[in-house]
């Protein structure tokens, strides 16, 4: 029988973590990526560039509404896209093309002691001019290659920015 609702009840405690995607944008015509200035109000890496993306939380798997059902289990296909999606036009008010490519992850502990598993990937931006989200962010650059090493990035975030270029490239 599928579930009725989403619960920890059955949940290992040791097995639990923080889901986040983030995705490098990388702009066609002039061959740039977007970054991102993290407000100082933010508990990791404030006031630091880095590149948009969230968390997926519960509200986004409604149970009444999957993708398909998969025997007794339910699925969201597609999840990770749709949320990089979202967390794009909410931070930055653009669309992105929904080919995503995978780039790397890291698994982290937050200072607070939540532990996070980090997904990175690139799309190309698609539409719109660039509106940030008030209260996360405070600045935003386009840059290429070799402009992100003038801005104090989040770590690895320079190394990103240089793979989403070389990626669409090719």
């Amino acid at each position: 029988m599928p579930a009725e609702k989403i619960s920890l009840q059955n949940a290992k405690e040791d097995k639990l973590f923080y889901f986040v995607a983030n995705v490098v944008i990388y702009r066609e015509e002039d061959g740039r990526c977007l970054l991102l200035k993290r407000s100082e109000r933010e508990k990791v890496h404030p006031g630091k560039y880095a590149v948009p993306g969230g968390k997926l939380e519960w509200q986004n798997l409604d149970l009444k509404n999957p993708t398909r059902m998969n025997g007794d289990v339910i699925d969201f296909e597609n999840a990770v896209g749709d949320l990089l999606k979202r967390e794009v036009m909410e931070e930055a008010g653009i669309e992105i093309d929904g080919r995503i490519k995978y780039i790397n992850s890291v698994a982290f502990v937050r200072p607070d002691g939540i532990p996070v598993i980090l997904v990175k990937f690139a799309a190309k931006y698609k539409s719109g001019e660039v509106k940030l989200e008030k209260e996360s962010f405070t600045d935003f650059v386009w840059v290429n290659k070799e402009e992100v090493k003038n801005y104090e990035c989040i770590r690895g975030i320079h190394e990103e920015i240089e793979e989403t270029i070389n990626l669409f490239l090719t």
